[in-house]
């Protein structure tokens, strides 16, 4: 049973009055990095600050790291006069991205081109502890869940001012990078490493730690990272995802579950980020469209043997919500755009 899991939260600042980027990441960073248990980093761009926890073995232990940190960037961005905000995407655009200082951001900015100025992005990431010859097993059978995932989180509907349309924009700029969505299924842990060894150097995959699966396996650790998640608005929807993941992995030995190549997983991952929890999803167990009430209903009876009383209690309130971040930001700006800073900055550190 995977025991662990640690949570990186990817956080946009933006123009207090316009909510375009900024590019003020390292001036958050100088001031917040030490004062709070976790990692606090610089992302590929200047307008991105990254939040790591510690290593965590139960829900209130990352709730606890989440709001800590996140209190300290609402002050900060208080005083600094901008928006921090948890949301997978910006609502206006910035002309020129400024990258983050380092070789390695610089190279992957030279080999990527045009794309740096559109990856003013925001991700959940969710990395969980698991033993090294279980975690392709774990990868494989997370596969189909990924698309449902993906709606649950989708909290990024509008780009350059407009809003497109989608529930995950962010998943749609993602699918331009080298590698995309679902991995592969794997033989064994020797298969992954073969198949992550023939794309280093293709493309902007530098090396492994340059792969944009939706899943993907540490090359240090024992841990899963589960990368298919929108930034979220709040610390418990966050959590809530994270404990979601946690229990999938946890599942990943019961039966039920196929790890086929031939299921429609990608084109899945695009229904998903169009239209959220608003219409259908695939349904894992079918490979078929369902209400998406019906296939959250299907995932929680998946991950229900594998929570504790507080947990079922989170997961539950957020999968009866059934209203994604996307939801709430479209009915935030429908009522201009100062309401809409307003709910990033009150979803920021709000308590569950």
């Amino acid at each position: 049973m995977a025991t662990t899991f640690g949570i990186e939260e990817e956080f946009l600042l933006l123009d207090a009055r316009t909510l375009a980027p900024v590019d003020d990441a390292m001036q958050a960073i100088a001031e917040l990095d030490g004062r709070h248990d976790g990692t606090v980093a610089a992302e590929f761009l200047r307008s991105q600050v990254e939040y790591a926890t510690p290593v965590c073995t139960t829900m209130p232990e990352a709730i606890d790291a989440l709001l800590g940190f996140r209190r300290l960037l609402g002050r900060w961005a208080a005083d600094a006069g901008v928006v921090a905000a948890g949301t997978g995407t910006p609502p206006a655009g910035q002309t020129l991205a400024v990258i983050s200082e380092g070789e390695r951001y610089a190279e992957l900015s030279a080999e990527v081109t045009s794309l740096t100025d559109d990856h003013q992005i925001g991700g959940l990431h969710v990395h969980v502890g698991v033993d090294r010859d279980l975690r392709v097993r774990a990868s494989n059978a997370l596969r189909g869940w990924l698309p449902v995932l993906l709606g649950l989180s989708a909290n990024s509907p509008f780009w350059n001012g407009s809003d497109t349309g989608y529930d995950s924009w962010r998943a749609i700029h993602s699918r331009r990078w080298t590698t995309y969505g679902i991995p592969p299924a794997f033989r064994d842990d020797d298969d992954y490493v073969r198949t992550v060894a023939a794309l280093v150097g293709i493309g902007a995959t530098t090396d492994a730690r340059a792969l944009n699966w939706n899943v993907r396996l540490s090359t240090v650790f024992p841990t899963v990272e589960v990368r298919v998640c929108d930034a979220q608005l709040d610390a418990a929807s966050s959590v809530a995802l994270a404990v979601i993941i946690r229990a999938l992995v946890d599942a990943a030995d019961d039966e039920g579950m196929s790890r086929s190549d031939h299921a429609p997983w990608d084109a899945a991952l695009w229904h998903a980020a169009r239209h959220g929890l608003r219409g259908t999803l695939v349904d894992p167990r079918t490979r078929r469209l369902a209400p998406a009430s019906d296939v959250l209903r299907a995932l929680f009876d998946r991950v229900a043997p594998h929570l504790n009383g507080s947990e079922t209690l989170a997961v539950t309130a957020m999968l009866d919500r059934r209203r994604t971040g996307a939801a709430r930001q479209r009915a935030a700006r429908d009522h201009g755009t100062a309401a809409l800073a307003e709910l990033y900055r009150k979803r920021l550190d709000q308590r569950p």
